[in-house]
């Protein structure tokens, strides 16, 4: 399956999410849901997948968690807030730089239609 297939699961899966429930939710309501329908549509989801910074030799293991990880290649941000911001774009690359994963998704739920809230990001 490639990344762009995976990609539109999640998007779509999402678009299901926010169709049901609306916006107005805790990022940790629609984390769940969203790890209950992918894997229910059959793929691979890890949540708060922890990943450590190594720095010259130096393994931080406390370095940041991806909200979901899926197929062990797609990265997913989620949020709920009123707007998505620079730091919020700066979090996603910097986990996608650091697991070298080539493709992300930021996905805010606190949005009127959510395909306003879907930025796709690719290293």
């Amino acid at each position: 399956m490639t990344d762009n297939m995976i990609s539109s699961i999640i998007v779509d899966s999402a678009l299901k999410i926010h169709r049901k429930l609306g916006p107005g939710l805790l990022e940790s309501a629609y984390k769940a849901c969203l790890k209950h329908e992918l894997i229910n549509r059959g793929l691979k989801v890890e949540t708060e997948k922890p990943r450590p910074i190594i720095y010259e030799g130096l393994k931080l293991d406390h370095g940041y968690r991806i909200d979901l990880l899926v197929e062990d290649r797609v990265v997913v941000e989620l949020k709920a807030v009123e707007a998505l911001n620079d730091a919020h774009m700066a979090q996603i690359l910097t986990y996608m730089k650091l697991g070298d994963y080539e493709l992300g998704l930021l996905i805010n739920f606190h949005v009127r239609l959510i395909k306003d809230g879907i930025k796709r990001f690719i290293r």
